[in-house]
């Protein structure tokens, strides 16, 4: 009809636009305000705050453990790093450490992490630095035996430099390792995260002579634009 108004809108204009955006406050830095802003535009930080997980980084353990199945009922997990305790969460969940599963085996999960942590229902929380020595032993002494899953989602704390930052990362995870091999039972699986590159070849090889499977995969969760993945290995051959 002439003169008449369109009926649909295929430009875009006039739709609202649902980012929302931060202003740059005074005393904040423009850093601050973008990661505010990714924040706030975050949908696993919306979930995790609708679902009731710590943190966003609890999809991550989800997402690896819907494809690998490694907490399964009756399952002994340790979660190194296990602050603000969001995969201690799920592994609650997945191995029945509650005991609300009839029928089902039930679990354990103990958290160990350099700094207090908020108590989490189905867990056992250890301040711990899992580097010192004794410490394996002290981990087997609370789980009344050896574990069948070792998790990492720790990080060095950036410096700024990529090959310094690339280094750190590296020997935390190796130092998961050689936590794990001493901790695990036969059979038992590593998770850790490590860079975009996957595990460093050196640590690589030595994941492949220990364990049956090892793959290094980006799990959805993980932001576009971070270089993070985690190595998932499986089928520990035992202390050799």
């Amino acid at each position: 009809m002439a003169g008449g108004r369109k009926s649909g809108n295929t430009s875009g204009r006039g739709r609202r636009d649902l980012t929302v955006k931060v202003r740059t406050a005074r005393g904040r830095k423009p850093s601050s305000t973008r990661w505010l802003q990714r924040q706030l535009n975050d949908p696993y930080v919306k979930r995790a705050r609708e679902e009731g997980y710590r943190g966003r980084a609890a999809f991550k353990i989800l997402e690896l453990d819907d494809k690998y199945r490694f907490l399964v009922p009756g399952a002994r997990v340790v979660d190194l790093g296990c602050a603000p305790g969001g995969w201690c969460q799920v592994a609650a969940a997945r191995v029945n450490a509650l005991g609300e599963k009839p029928g089902k085996a039930q679990g354990r999960v103990l958290g160990i992490d350099l700094q207090a942590v908020e108590p989490i229902a189905g867990c056992e929380i250890h301040q711990l630095d899992f580097m010192d020595e004794g410490a394996d032993d002290r981990v087997k002494a609370w789980l009344d035996g050896h574990a069948d899953v070792v998790m990492s989602d720790m990080a060095a704390a950036s410096t700024g430099h990529k090959q310094t930052d690339h280094l750190r990362i590296v020997a935390l995870c190796e130092a998961a390792a050689d936590f794990a091999f001493d901790v695990l039972d036969e059979g038992g699986t590593f998770v850790s995260k490590v860079l975009e590159g996957g595990a460093d070849s050196t640590l690589q090889a030595r994941l492949k002579r220990a364990f049956t499977r090892v793959v290094n995969v980006k799990p959805p969760a993980s932001r576009a634009d971070s270089s993070e993945k985690f190595v998932v290995a499986t089928g520990f051959r035992g202390r050799q």
